[in-house]
């Protein structure tokens, strides 16, 4: 707090005579209405999370078309940095072309996806969840 000499501030350093913000620690957590019910209690609670939700890393065509490699594996798209983490497995999205016949092994793939691989002469595996390990 700038309170030294010729700052202007001394006295009550900008804070006022007394109240709440005058003291040290003083003042109210966000959400805070003055002892109104706030607004985040007020609503009710909606919806639920499945805990058995698989969440799948994505990939799409599009992507990769740019990779050099003919045989994708979860291992290759780590390594490349197309995936963070595989998660509970990776799932290729049919968005974008593929103009070269590659070997692709996932998880999971869309109906649009695996008929777009087949249709460019390439194959489209499917891997089981177990092999979805995380490298160390």
């Amino acid at each position: 707090m700038g309170r030294g000499p010729g700052s202007g501030h001394g006295k009550t350093a900008c804070r006022g005579h007394k109240g709440q913000k005058a003291r040290s620690g003083g003042g109210v957590k966000p959400g805070f209405e003055g002892g109104q019910m706030p607004l985040q209690r007020r609503l009710p609670k909606r919806g639920f999370t499945s805990i058995f939700q698989k969440s799948f890393a994505i990939v799409n065509l599009s992507t990769l078309n740019n990779l050099s490699e003919t045989d994708i594996t979860p291992e290759v798209l780590l390594r490349e940095g197309v995936v963070r983490k595989v998660r509970d497995g990776i799932k290729i999205l049919g968005n974008g072309e593929i103009t070269k016949p590659i070997t692709v092994r996932a998880h999971a793939f869309s109906a649009s996806a695996r008929e777009k691989i087949e249709k460019a002469q390439g194959k489209a595996e499917v891997i089981e969840a177990t092999t979805a390990a995380q490298p160390e």
